[in-house]
């Protein structure tokens, strides 16, 4: 099996050849002149929250007719260590599930003890047991667990348009890899890791991120987003205000005009996962509303959470650290909520940018029975931009 890598360690490429370890940066929003609101941090990623590690493995081979079990396989894993995988201190966190059509582990107790205790898993839907378990057996070996169990949060979105979904290629030394590899600074993005098979818009979607720093007066918190995107429909498809979808109709995938009349007959059959870091002094309860406003984020790029779609989020602060020490009382900061509307502002903006980044970042991939599924067309988006005084 042919095996692309990100930041993946040598004795993992000893027993899954590595094709390539590290990749060029693609392609990014700005770049190409897209207008956004708000300040980016250095790296424009969730990396620019102090501590924050990303770990990816993406798994692509094999072409032609679908084989169970053998392929073509375009699936992979993404992690997200909150203060690093040397750091186990556990973090105050929030969740929220706009459209309940997914999954996301752990989060029962997320809820009710309000803290976030392991690392965060993204992968596709089928692939979800083994992520939980393997990162259960890294934390172990790495003494990351603050008791005798473990309760992790991993995630999902389907990528079973692209990928042999039901061969279940994820396998634990992947997560292993993806855990071992995790480390700040710039995060690849496009069809990598978790997001290595997804379609978003009916373009190309997978990982992306962004980043926002509020000025000094509001705090000078720093706000970050990461997400797998395989949400939407294209005609939905909004960046910058500009209706980007309905300008470029061309090479539709599976989510669209099934009657062969040009007809729609399937709404939204996707998911998006949404993960908001910041290192603002925030409580659970507080985390919960600004995991709400990624709604926000995600409306402003067209999507309506259409019935078959998990559109589910997760926020973490990284403020506070060992605010669950032992024997307590502990003491712990927090934003006054009337103070907390820039946090709101940044997360919504952060994910809106995390979204389009993904789509930007993704090139045209094929996969099982030639299913193709086009990137977004960068001069096409340029043009629709425009046209609208983008």
């Amino acid at each position: 099996m042919q095996v692309l890598t990100t930041q993946i360690l040598l004795f993992v490429a000893a027993i899954v050849p590595a094709a390539s370890t590290f990749s060029q940066p693609a392609q990014r929003a700005r770049g190409l002149g897209v207008p956004f609101d708000g300040t980016p941090g250095l790296l424009d990623a969730i990396t620019d929250v102090p501590g924050v590690e990303v770990g990816q493995t993406t798994l692509i081979s094999g072409d032609g007719p679908l084989k169970v079990g053998e392929g073509p396989v375009r699936t992979g894993v993404t992690v997200i260590f909150p203060r690093g995988k040397e750091n186990h201190d556990p973090v105050y966190a929030g969740w929220f599930a706009q459209n309940g059509n997914g999954e996301m582990t752990g989060t029962t107790w997320v809820e009710e003890s309000g803290f976030l205790e392991s690392p965060i898993g993204i992968t596709n839907t089928h692939s979800v047991g083994v992520a939980r378990d393997a990162i259960i057996a890294w934390s172990v070996k790495h003494s990351a667990m603050k008791q005798d169990w473990s309760l992790p949060v991993v995630a999902e979105t389907w990528d079973g348009y692209l990928n042999d979904i039901n061969g279940f290629h994820v396998k634990p030394e992947h997560v292993f890899s993806a855990l071992e590899g995790a480390r700040g600074g710039p995060v690849e993005e496009g069809a990598v890791g978790g997001g290595t098979g997804m379609v978003c818009y009916g373009f190309k979607g997978g990982i992306g991120t962004a980043s926002r720093v509020l000025t000094k007066e509001q705090g000078g918190y720093t706000v970050g987003v990461l997400v797998q995107c395989n949400c939407g429909r294209r005609p939905q498809l909004t960046i910058a205000g500009a209706p980007v979808g309905k300008l470029i109709p061309q090479s539709v995938p599976y989510s669209m005009f099934k009657d062969g009349k040009g007809g729609e007959t399937e709404g939204d059959k996707g998911s998006i996962i949404i993960v908001v870091a910041t290192d603002a002094p925030l409580l659970p309860h507080q985390l919960k509303r600004i995991a709400r406003r990624a709604t926000m984020g995600l409306a402003r790029t067209g999507s309506t959470s259409g019935n078959g779609s998990g559109d589910i989020f997760i926020a973490f602060s990284t403020a506070n650290p060992h605010a669950d020490a032992e024997p307590g009382p502990n003491t712990v900061l927090a934003v006054s909520n009337e103070r907390i509307n820039p946090l709101f502002d940044a997360t919504v903006e952060a994910t809106e940018e995390a979204i389009v980044n993904a789509l930007v970042a993704a090139n045209t991939m094929t996969g099982i029975d030639g299913h193709a599924v086009i990137g977004l067309p960068h001069d096409e988006l340029q043009k629709a931009l425009k046209q609208y005084n983008r």
